[in-house]
C-alpha cells in the first residue's frame, strides 16, 4: 500500500488558514500530552513509599485517560484536514512539558507532574481561545473538556503530597 496521509479539502465553514493554525496548536497539545504521558508512566512504574498504592492507581488512570485523549486530538487534526504528528522527536519538539531526564524521589516526581498538568491546562486554554476565535466549536469543546481533566489531576496529585 503506497498511501500517505495528506491535507484534505474541508468545507465546514472554518477557513483553511484557521484550520491550519488549529492543527498546529493541536500538534503542540498532542506533543505535550505525549511527554506528560511518558512522565506519568515513569511515576507509575517507579513510585515507592507510603503513598505507593494510591499513586500507582492514580497515575494508571491518568495515563489511560491521556492515551484516549491523544487519539481524539489526533483524529480531530485529521477531521479538520491536516496530518497528525508522528514520531517521538516531533512530539518532544512541540511539547511545553519537559522530558524526565533522571529518576527523582516520589514527592519530586509528583510535584513535576503537578507543574506539567498546570502547563498543559494553560496550553489548552490558549487552544480554546484560538478555536473559539476561528468559530470551531468542536475543537473548542474537545479542549475545554481536557482543561477540567488536567486541573483535577493536578489537584489530586497536590492533595496526595500535601
Amino acid at each position: 500500500m503506497q498511501s500517505v496521509a495528506k491535507e484534505f479539502p474541508v468545507k465546514t465553514g472554518v477557513d483553511r488558514k484557521d484550520r491550519r493554525e488549529l492543527a498546529k496548536m493541536l500538534t503542540k497539545i498532542i506533543g505535550s500530552s505525549h511527554v506528560l504521558y511518558a512522565k506519568i508512566r515513569g511515576v507509575h512504574w517507579n513510585v515507592v513509599g507510603p503513598a505507593f498504592y494510591s499513586l500507582h492507581k492514580m497515575t494508571e488512570e491518568q495515563y489511560e485517560d491521556l492515551n484516549e485523549a491523544i487519539d481524539d486530538m489526533a483524529e480531530r487534526i485529521r477531521a479538520i484536514g491536516f496530518q497528525a504528528p508522528t514520531g517521538l522527536a516531533e512530539m518532544m519538539e512541540h511539547s511545553v512539558v519537559k522530558d524526565q531526564t533522571k529518576l527523582l524521589p516520589a514527592n519530586d516526581m509528583v510535584k513535576e507532574l503537578v507543574e506539567d498538568h498546570d502547563s498543559v491546562s494553560r496550553l489548552l486554554r490558549e487552544g480554546v481561545a484560538e478555536a473559539e476565535a476561528a468559530e470551531d466549536v468542536k475543537t473548542a469543546d474537545l479542549l475545554t473538556e481536557r482543561i477540567g481533566v488536567h486541573e483535577e489531576a493536578a489537584w489530586m496529585l497536590r492533595a496526595t503530597i500535601s
